[in-house]
């Protein structure tokens, strides 16, 4: 085994098992199988990872990404899956993204909003998963409109729905099949912003070799068309794969 290697196990997998957090928040990028167990891109990330190393994975699952950041004062994870955001930047060290995905609106039918733009305005409230990417995005970019958070991604769009509120935030997916399933509400055209998901070590391992290693692991994998071949049997567009 290279020194690399073993000093990226050192860190990540001290006792042979690969502690990974996994958010069940992001529809895109992880699910539950049928067995109960974490699927999806993420989880096949991870997973390979794991199988590189020679290491078990071990997963630890949230329900919101706010609580996988959290989570890190309580040395919980190790390597994890997350939007690349400034504010988490302060404690985690974020890979190039695998997943690339978008970031829009949920509203009712009736509503007057037909663009993005229309939705800053005074008396606009907008539900939003706490500490999801964007809510910590729209945070900083609205000036007048007011959001209203929810535990989860999830819960946002009930609030949204029980309130009466003038949207929802979220990733495009999830709010489309919402609107699919059901009369009276639609997703709108364009985006408030680009959601880089990306692979993240805590800064607390994070040393040159440890993030060079994941670096070029997920390069790797990108590069072997896992990425891809992982959200399509999910369920997922592939093409929402970073190139």
């Amino acid at each position: 085994m290279s020194d690399e290697k073993s000093a990226v196990i050192e860190a990540l997998a001290p006792k042979g098992r690969l502690r990974v957090a996994i958010n069940y928040g992001n529809t895109v990028l992880a699910q539950r199988g049928e067995d109960g167990e974490p699927a999806g891109v993420s989880a096949v990330l991870a997973r390979a990872l794991a199988a590189e190393l020679g290491v078990e994975a071990e997963f630890a699952t949230f329900d919101g990404a706010g609580d996988v950041f959290t989570a890190i004062d309580d040395d919980a994870w190790r390597i994890g899956f997350l939007a690349r955001d400034p504010v988490r930047a302060e404690k985690i060290h974020f890979t190039a993204p695998y997943v690339i995905i978008e970031g829009t609106y949920l509203v009712p039918e009736e509503s007057p909003l037909r663009e993005i733009d229309e939705l800053d305005r005074d008396g606009v409230r907008i539900a939003v998963g706490k500490g999801a990417a964007y809510d910590l995005y729209l945070t900083r970019a609205l000036t007048n409109a007011t959001l209203v958070r929810a535990a989860t991604s999830a819960a946002a769009i009930e609030l949204f729905v029980e309130q009466r509120l003038a949207a929802a935030a979220g990733v495009r997916q999830p709010l489309a099949s919402y609107a699919a399933e059901r009369l009276g509400y639609r997703v709108l055209d364009g985006r408030f912003t680009s959601i880089e998901q990306c692979m993240a070590v805590t800064k607390a391992q994070a040393s040159d070799t440890v993030t060079r290693y994941i670096e070029n692991f997920l390069d790797r994998m990108k590069q072997s068309g896992l990425v891809k071949r992982a959200l399509a049997e999910s369920g997922q567009d592939e093409t929402q794969a970073a190139p």
